[in-house]
């Protein structure tokens, strides 16, 4: 069942706890899967939180804080000692203890890791911060179930039964050689399937996907989409098997990174979060506005180059917020599709073949608001050259909007500029000049102004 709270049970909770009702409040979360626990904490202060955190035992405080989003979870880490993160720590998967330590100084960091009971944990997040959060080896966690290739399928169960204590959930398991280089994987069903002194060789799969520390967390997402994968194994420059990346990992890599392309693409510079300081969001938000006014600023100058036309023919003035508009909008339709094909790597049509397709839609396009828009002006104006200046106008904007909003997302992309750019004020404020522009000189043209 899906869990849901609401204000009042939010309030409940808070009663219990100023009560200290603590069988209630113990009974209530054992029922909750830690996540829930985590949205519960986000509607409670600094002091109930703590509170909460302190009933648990530490495995189960360990999921919670793991659960808790990162730019919050912060604050949530100011309400312990060293010793109590350390207790946490212990019982956490190498990557989010790893995560977590990240957002500490280093004197706390080294605090908490001097701390710990789990010696060999502390080593494995003692080597994990020493890569990119952004790539493979800052993804990773260390804790893993392996086999090496010349073990019979009786040795490997054992010692399956030996490294599962420190994994969470086995997803597969990792054959290597006497140099822990990865050969290939084995299902648990190929193993329980075999005889008990069948040589691990002679039942493994060589093909394997995997990834270097190096990679970018972008190319690791890319893969495991690609290949439906709930975990892939990360490799050093040797081949050696250092750790696995899971899926719930890649999860928050995808929506990050549609987080920040949704940003760009509303004019707004990345990593900005609604828990940042003012000067901060002040700092991602106001760039972006400064080129739509200095945008805005141009358009208004470059109005004022056809003040004559509007004075012999002043409707003129009526339609253009509908050029723009309609400029604006058929660009940022084109170039988010493009965005999305780009992110999720689906352009597979040639050059040629998406040009074609763009033409052709946005000429149909063209056509059909054109001609609403010829009827619109005729009957309620009843202007034939009216209707066929701004009719033209908007076929010919729609045309070049739709054009400029997918080519300009590939050509960003081409000089690794990142492509969402190109669907925020930047290509509305091209839009437009361009859209004016064509008006003015269609007004011109057939109305003799």
């Amino acid at each position: 069942m899906v869990f849901e709270h609401n204000k009042k049970y939010i309030q409940q909770f808070s009663r219990a706890i100023e009560e200290q009702e603590n069988a209630y409040l113990v009974s209530e979360m054992e029922s909750l899967h830690s996540a829930d626990i985590a949205q519960i904490l986000y509607q409670l202060n600094t002091a109930e939180s703590k509170y909460i955190i302190d009933l648990l035992t530490a495995e189960r405080a360990a999921d919670v804080l793991s659960e808790i989003e990162e730019d919050l979870r912060n604050e949530f880490l100011k309400n312990f000692t060293g010793e109590e993160l350390a207790s946490f720590m212990d019982h956490m998967d190498s990557d989010d203890a790893a995560d977590m330590l990240n957002e500490l100084s280093v004197k706390e960091r080294e605090e908490v890791l001097s701390s710990m009971d789990n010696r060999e944990r502390a080593n494995y997040i003692l080597e994990l911060l020493n890569y990119d959060d952004d790539c493979a080896g800052g993804l990773m966690a260390k804790e893993l179930v392996k086999a090496n290739v010349n073990w019979t399928v009786q040795r490997s169960i054992e010692e399956i039964r030996r490294q599962a204590k420190k994994v969470e959930k086995i997803h597969t398991l990792y054959v290597v050689d006497d140099y822990d280089v990865l050969l290939g994987r084995v299902s648990l069903k190929e193993m329980i399937l075999a005889e008990d002194d069948t040589l691990i060789r002679d039942i493994y799969v060589p093909e394997i996907a995997m990834v270097h520390t190096y990679q970018d967390e972008e190319e690791v997402a890319e893969l495991m989409q690609k290949y439906d994968l709930e975990v892939i194994p990360v490799i050093n420059i040797q081949g050696k098997l250092l750790g696995r990346i899971t899926i719930d990992d890649i999860v928050d890599v995808i929506t990050e990174q549609a987080e920040i392309d949704q940003q760009m693409m509303s004019g707004i510079s990345d990593n900005i979060e609604e828990s940042d300081d003012i000067a901060t969001i002040v700092k991602g938000r106001l760039p972006w506005l400064l080129v739509g006014v200095l945008g805005g600023l141009i358009n208004a100058q470059f109005m004022g180059l056809f003040e004559d036309s509007l004075a012999v023919i002043p409707i003129l003035a009526v339609f253009i917020p509908l050029i723009a508009a309609t400029g604006g909008n058929v660009g940022i339709q084109s170039s988010t599709l493009v965005v999305q094909a780009l992110a999720n790597s689906n352009i597979q049509d040639s050059n040629w073949e998406r040009f074609m397709k763009v033409t052709s839609v946005a000429f149909i396009n063209g056509l059909l608001i054109g001609g609403l828009v010829f009827l619109f002006v005729f009957v309620f104006f009843g202007e034939l050259k009216l209707s066929l200046v701004v009719s033209i106008a908007l076929f010919t904007v729609v045309m070049i909007a739709s054009l400029m909003g997918s080519i300009t997302p590939l050509v960003l992309d081409k000089f690794d500029i990142n492509p969402a750019l190109a669907s925020g004020p930047f290509i509305t404020t091209t839009n437009d000049l361009i859209g004016i522009a064509v008006y003015f000189f269609v007004a011109r043209m057939l109305l003799n102004i």
